[in-house]
């Protein structure tokens, strides 16, 4: 567990490098634990955030191939919850990366409470703990306190907001920001308001599922064109005046509103939202004086895109005022398009099942290929005997 400050660099800036919907199980797909490992690497991020369905949590007892269950006891369900957890922090722990995590609809879809779960992901020494001091909310939603590079003051702020669950027994599942953790935002952002001298405490938000209003930055078109998506037999895209990027799947967002985006309005102290759960879907936009930004998924196992990868978000500090700039950096912006990379991908990605067994096949072929042209040489030469 990490108790240590989270500061801004000597150079005034953190760079925080977003991992959502890592979402796999005890035997992970390789492409994605190679693009992590690489991503980190690449980027050498000073906090990495874990934005939900960090694991499959609800396919933990399955079978290697298909559904079927075959772990019936708790304690084997327990070693493998711990397997799928230390294979997205171990490369964290390794390089000394100091994390936090939010859970998301999968990740206590199962008899692992959230508590339980975070008691796991705490055995990491770089792990910052998912709970308010005060605990006046639950597991999952808190905030993280980013100081000066001479760790004297509190600069800016992380919200980390809880959107997604399930009761102990992994039923009777939720997808919302409540009212609670709404009331909790507002009383703890006046809090730091006071604390900053009676102005809003500059933040950035992170929380799983998007919240409805994000569905006002795209538009209904009256006919299919290039780069639209279909929704109920309707043309969707997003709003070019509010958003820009990639829009694949259309948003699905948190099933009852507490006021949340309203509330952000009125405190004023959140400059950006980022979301995952859609793994599709990677844009930024800009609603009511907000940004959006969504992120795609990291998984390999579950349905994805060529826009697989991360995000990097960096704050600078400047002249007392704190901007970001964030980009999202895909699998292919790691590894390029060759052929070594392309065919990593292929093989790790659900989604390229025909692709896949149309390489296995042409592999087959070639395999046997060498194997009749010299059968049918022999038989030459015994004719020609």
């Amino acid at each position: 567990m990490n108790n240590k400050k989270i500061k801004l660099n000597k150079n005034n800036k953190l760079r925080i490098l977003q991992v959502s919907d890592t979402q796999d199980l005890h035997n992970p797909r390789r492409a994605m634990l190679k693009m992590l490992d690489s991503a980190y690497d690449l980027i050498n991020p000073d906090l990495v955030l874990l934005t939900g369905d960090n694991i499959l949590g609800n396919h933990l007892d399955d079978a290697r191939f298909g559904t079927r269950k075959v772990i019936k006891t708790r304690e084997g369900s327990l070693r493998r919850l711990k397997k799928a957890i230390g294979h997205i922090l171990k490369p964290l722990e390794e390089r000394n990366i100091p994390f936090a995590f939010i859970f998301g609809n999968h990740d206590d879809m199962n008899a692992f409470s959230k508590d339980e779960q975070a008691d796991i992901y705490m055995r990491y020494s770089c792990c910052i703990p998912p709970y308010d001091p005060k605990g006046d909310v639950g597991c999952g939603t808190y905030n993280i306190p980013i100081y000066s590079s001479d760790g004297k003051s509190v600069v800016f702020n992380i919200w980390m907001i809880d959107s997604a669950g399930h009761d102990d027994e992994g039923k009777n599942g939720y997808e919302y920001v409540s009212k609670e953790i709404v009331d909790w935002y507002i009383k703890k952002s006046e809090e730091q308001k006071v604390a900053n001298g009676g102005k809003p405490l500059p933040s950035l938000m992170f929380q799983h599922i998007p919240f409805p209003e994000i569905t006002r930055m795209i538009m209904e078109i009256p006919q299919k064109e290039k780069g639209c998506i279909v929704r109920d037999g309707r043309y969707y895209k997003l709003d070019p005046k509010q958003a820009r990027g990639v829009l694949s799947e259309y948003p699905c967002v948190c099933k009852e509103n507490f006021g949340q985006f309203n509330a952000l309005l009125k405190q004023s102290d959140v400059k950006a939202v980022a979301f995952g759960h859609d793994h599709l879907n990677c844009f930024t936009g800009r609603l009511g004086g907000i940004d959006i930004i969504q992120t795609p998924c990291a998984s390999f196992r579950c349905y994805g895109n060529d826009e697989r990868g991360v995000r990097l978000i960096e704050l600078d500090a400047r002249d007392g005022e704190i901007c970001y700039t964030t980009k999202g950096i895909s699998y292919f912006d790691i590894f390029g398009k060759g052929a070594l990379s392309q065919l990593r991908f292929i093989m790790g990605a659900d989604e390229r099942e025909k692709q896949k067994y149309a390489l296995l096949f042409a592999a087959a072929a070639a395999a046997i290929l060498p194997i009749c042209l010299i059968h049918k040489k022999r038989k030459g030469l015994k004719r020609l005997s």
